[in-house]
């Protein structure tokens, strides 16, 4: 129970400062890419092409999470991962209400809907480099 707590936290504590580092390296090389896109004043989460960008930043972090979950968990490693992701998706609906202005609303839902199949993607890679790297005996 604890390993599985401690699986389900860690793949958060990943996946949030994956993202953060990644944002924080980006965010100057998006404001130079896409200079024309961003509106005085606008937050950079409005801009599409910056908007895309971020949100594909956003699911490789939550992979990296899911996969650091499924890697910690000693059974049901991909459920874990799920778990991880459903907890996201609460994460983020607590976010979005607090901060609707940052980007679209469609941006968020769109958001949502990916964290859980980010989360069960990065699970399946461990399982399967898992099983590659250690073959069960036939």
């Amino acid at each position: 129970m604890i390993r599985s707590v401690a699986a389900v936290l860690a793949g958060i504590v990943v996946l949030t400062i994956a993202s953060f580092a990644i944002e924080a390296a980006a965010d100057p090389v998006v404001l130079r890419v896409f200079p024309d896109a961003l509106q005085i004043g606008a937050p950079i989460g409005h801009a599409l092409p910056a908007r895309l960008f971020m949100m594909a930043y956003t699911m490789l972090s939550v992979a990296a999470g899911g996969y650091v979950t499924a890697w910690i968990a000693r059974s049901a490693k991909v459920w874990h991962a799920v778990i991880m992701g459903a907890i996201e998706v609460a994460l983020t609906v607590c976010a979005m209400f607090k901060l609707l202005h940052q980007a679209p609303l469609w941006s968020w839902l769109l958001g949502m809907v990916l964290l859980v199949p980010a989360a069960w993607l990065g699970a399946v890679f461990r399982v399967k480099q898992s099983s590659v790297n250690h073959p069960s005996p036939a």
